[in-house]
């Protein structure tokens, strides 16, 4: 029994991890806010766990109009458990945490039901119960329940719920949380921890300095201040405790660099420059990993490059990774459960919109060095990391323009090939530059040519006079081909057709209301000038691949075979689903979108007949930056029941990314599962963020995804079993050629 609880607990970690929060000031712990129409609680997420389904429950409850029910369904593996959870920031202090709400059960069998509480730290859980020992099972009226844990001053996170490990319906209602024992809205707020880092606001609002005409040895010169910098800021124990803030310790010594006439007076700046961040203790836990427990070793040869360094400056270096920080980090720490990185205290400098010349050259540095200690797939870029610092130095200190400088870092950000890294939010700039008005229909590439494949607002695509399959050969003079040669550099994606993808969403936007096109049909090339419009007319979502999301998410197929959205589906709909699947001929599991909800655990309950493993993650060593090391991924249960009879074929192409891809990679274990499309777009793992100067918002892939024999996925995506891509033709008569070969797969004996 012991072994099942601890196996509770550390699924719970896993559910729960990387996942949003919800403030204190908004937490729905009286279940009275629900989202339709999937009528679950808002701000309540039930992760997926085999055989169950969180609901809001109007008949059931004990005040107000709603409760939480949590209900066992179908067949259940052994060891699965029913959770339903939410997460709140630990932005208040006090000594102990309680949780006090209402419960009642109905026939729980082969184990309990009860609240759960977690207090986690930075990266480790400091406290939990979940009324095990309460041993709470069988039929149950209404009854108050209380769970109390210390709270303490290194708690970050509460992860607070219902678990139900055995079958049968829990309700949970009039959920309260208090802080020693004063509500918790009543709490005194925590009070940040200052550091003398913190401090250091010298450069906030510009640094001043110009690099104009760089040259070569200046390039060079900054190229080392870059490695240097990037090395000290993630391994110095002094900078990893918060007692140096490196923006500034940067742009201090800049100047001094930039005048350095040889490479041994700016080794001689350098060397002297970090003796001035103190000296470093010995390290006595500072040991090597053992070979066979990393996925990536870290890319530091170049300390050792004393005709570079210089032989004091090398060895400065060398001694300092043998005696690295152990610790806490001021600017990374580890997502707790998950492992990938968390970016903080990383200064936006968001006034104005293009920073001066010291400040591009920081975001520079700040990308280029958490790519080279903190992306794990960072030996696939295709070419030389080391390389690509001094290509960029002469185009950030160049870009004096807001759209150069964000030109500029699109380009370095492309260079590392990931279809999650890109510039997010509402980014005025590259609004302005790609155009505010977009054409009222859909281009894909399609037998490498733009095609239109859909209209995003029927009425007016259809204005357009463009029909579905017409190939636009040109826009607004300028040859596709052109405009994709043009584009490609500046469109990061982790392989071209999620490129072209990306490419193709772009196409037809413009700065003008009108645009004249050249558009080829039966064989025939006419113009025809089509009108724009501004997003809010239009439905863009048509890009994501999602229907709609009152589309349903199962239908039947002629000759007895399901087809099953995952694009709609939510899991409480599951087990209706799968009884009304389980006597079909084939199921075809359609993921030629993002999941709308996380379906892995939840529906190869049953699928398998066996536990099957599916996959394996790399994450960084915090402690030694560049280093990746090896963890095991989940282990997908089987359910009681018998596991589906019938054939599984499974529908992907460039729009399945990250959460749709990880989706494949676990229901192709199915056995005799195809997988059926082209290939996805090769972004897989948890996403870290990043904020670079001028307030760009950017991301990066923070976790690495293998198939379990340690086979690829970034980039590669998932390739499949049987490759079939639209036509030209079959997009003009409406046809959709990959779900037709899935139902053919399946028809054949």
């Amino acid at each position: 029994m012991k072994s099942f609880y601890l196996t509770v607990w550390l699924l719970l970690a896993f559910c729960t991890a990387a996942l949003a929060q919800v403030p204190a000031t908004r937490l729905n712990l009286d279940f009275e806010q629900v989202n339709q129409p999937a009528k679950q609680p808002r701000g309540w997420v039930s992760p997926g766990t085999d055989g169950y389904w969180m609901a809001a429950d109007s008949v059931v409850r004990h005040g107000g109009r709603y409760a939480l029910r949590l209900q066992s369904q179908g067949p259940r593996p052994d060891k699965s458990f029913g959770v339903a959870r939410v997460t709140v920031p630990v932005n208040f202090q006090g000594k102990a945490i309680k949780l006090t709400g209402f419960m009642k059960t109905q026939n729980v069998q082969d184990g309990y039901a009860g609240l759960w509480l977690r207090v986690d730290g930075e990266a480790s859980t400091l406290a939990f119960d979940n009324m095990s020992k309460q041993n709470v099972h069988g039929t149950t009226d209404w009854q108050a329940y209380t769970i109390t844990l210390p709270l303490g001053e290194q708690a970050e996170t509460l992860v607070l719920g219902g678990i139900l490990p055995g079958s049968g319906t829990m309700w949970l209602d009039d959920l309260v949380l208090t802080v020693d024992d004063q509500p918790l809205a009543q709490a005194r707020p925590k009070v940040a921890q200052l550091f003398k880092a913190d401090l250091d606001t010298a450069f906030r609002a510009g640094s001043r300095i110009k690099l104009d005409n760089l040259t070569q040895q200046q390039v060079e010169n900054l190229a080392v201040l870059g490695r240097v910098w990037g090395f000290v800021k993630y391994y110095h124990p002094a900078v990893a405790r918060g007692e140096y803030n490196m923006d500034a310790a940067m742009l201090r010594v800049l100047p001094q660099v930039l005048k350095s006439e040889n490479a041994a007076k700016r080794n001689q700046v350098l060397s002297t420059w970090l003796t001035g961040f103190g000296p470093v203790p010995a390290c006595a836990s500072c040991r090597e990993p053992a070979p066979d427990s990393l996925r990536l070793q870290a890319d530091l040869a170049w300390l050792q490059d004393k005709k570079q360094l210089g032989d004091a400056l090398s060895k400065q270096l060398e001694y300092l990774r043998q005696n690295r920080n152990q610790g806490k980090h001021y600017y990374v720490r580890s997502a707790p459960g998950t492992g990938n990185p968390l970016f903080e205290h990383e200064y936006a400098y968001a006034t104005p919109e293009t920073p001066d010349a010291g400040l591009r050259l920081l975001s520079l540095y700040r990308y280029w060095n958490m790519i080279a200690y903190f992306f794990p797939y960072r030996y696939a870029n295709g070419e030389d990391w080391q390389r690509v610092l001094p290509e960029f130095i002469p185009q950030f200190a160049s870009a004096g323009t807001p759209e150069q400088y964000r030109l500029r870092a699109l380009a370095l950000i492309a260079r590392i090939h990931d279809t999650h890294a890109n510039i997010y939010g509402n980014d005025k700039v590259l609004g302005n530059y790609l155009g505010r008005y977009y054409a009222p229909v859909q281009v894909r590439f399609v037998e490498g040519q733009a095609v239109v494949t859909d209209y995003y607002n029927a009425a007016l695509g259809a204005a357009t006079t463009l029909q579905k399959g017409d190939v636009v050969l040109a826009v607004a003079g300028v040859k596709v081909s052109d405009m994709v040669k043009a584009r490609q550099p500046l469109t990061p994606a982790s392989n071209e057709p999620t490129q072209l993808r990306n490419i193709s969403k772009n196409l037809l936007r413009g700065a003008t209301e009108q645009v004249e096109l050249l558009v080829r049909r039966d064989g025939r090339d006419f113009p025809v000038t089509i009108s724009r419009y501004l997003p809010k007319e239009l439905n863009l979502a048509v890009d994501t691949g999602t229907p709609s999301p009152i589309a349903p998410a199962w239908q039947l197929l002629p000759n007895n075979i399901g087809h099953l959205k995952l694009g709609t589906i939510h899991q409480a709909q599951l087990p209706e689903i799968m009884e009304a699947a389980k006597n079909t001929k084939g199921l075809v599991i359609d993921i030629r979108n993002y999941p709308s909800e996380f379906m892995v655990f939840a529906l190869s309950q049953y699928l398998l007949a066996q536990p099957t493993k599916f996959v394996r993650f790399s994450r960084p060593v915090i402690t030694y930056p560049g280093m990746f090391e090896r963890i095991p991924g989940p282990t997908l249960a089987a359910g009681k029941g018998t596991a589906y009879a019938g054939k599984v074929v499974i529908l992907v192409n460039e729009l399945s990314q990250s959460q749709a891809e990880y989706t494949t990679m676990a229901f192709r274990t199915v056995p005799g599962a195809k997988v059926v499309g082209s290939t996805t777009a090769g972004a897989d793992g948890n996403v870290s963020f990043i904020t670079l100067p001028g307030n760009i918002s950017t991301a990066i892939s923070g976790l690495g995804v293998y198939y379990p024999d340690g086979r690829e996925t970034q980039r590669v995506g998932i390739v499949p079993d049987v490759a079939v891509a639209p036509t030209i033709r079959g997009i003009r008569e409406g046809r959709d050629e990959v779900l037709e070969k899935a139902v053919q797969l399946i028809e054949q004996p």
